[in-house]
């Protein structure tokens, strides 16, 4: 079984080695086809029928473009302060400097520049200090049948529900 793989796995090695051989061939004779003098010449001419390069390729491009993580100096600092005094958006002021809008909003926090919110600026809600005693667990009662008369129940005694005259001296 082994000698049969091996021996099918070495037929296609063969197969893909003439494969190779007659793709060469044809690719060496396409520069002629199209009236070229050189593969140097073609790949030149195919270059610039493409048209961009492939660093500014468009926006929809399949793949993800990764960025170079900005720096943020304290120049690049000045500059976010002069330029919201001013009176520029944080999206334009990440535009021209080259960094990001949530960088922006940081830079900003930082040096002072942020409007505080109306919530931010109500005086924060006393909190309780935590209880040190712990209190033993409450304990449920049981629920009283409506049928059956409640244990320990004291019934009225009908001495007690008449007043007492007062007597007067």
């Amino acid at each position: 079984m082994i000698t049969s793989s091996v021996k099918e796995l070495n037929t296609a090695k063969a197969k893909v080695a003439r494969l190779e051989q007659a793709l060469a061939k044809e690719l060496a004779s396409l520069p002629a086809a199209y009236g070229f003098d050189s593969i140097k010449d073609f790949v030149a001419a195919i270059k610039a029928a493409g048209g961009k390069s492939r660093a500014s390729r468009p926006k929809n491009a399949a793949g993800p473009i990764s960025r170079k993580r900005a720096t943020i100096t304290d120049a690049v600092r000045a500059r976010v302060k002069a330029l919201v005094k001013a009176g520029k958006t944080g999206s334009h002021i990440a535009k021209a400097l080259g960094i990001s809008i949530p960088s922006v909003q940081n830079i900003k926090k930082s040096l002072g520049l942020v409007k505080t919110s109306k919530k931010a600026s109500k005086k924060p809600k006393a909190r309780r200090a935590p209880a040190n005693v712990k209190t033993a667990p409450k304990s449920k009662k049981k629920p009283v049948s409506p049928t059956k008369p409640a244990a320990n129940v004291p019934k009225p005694n009908a001495a007690a529900a008449e007043p007492t005259p007062i007597s007067s001296p």
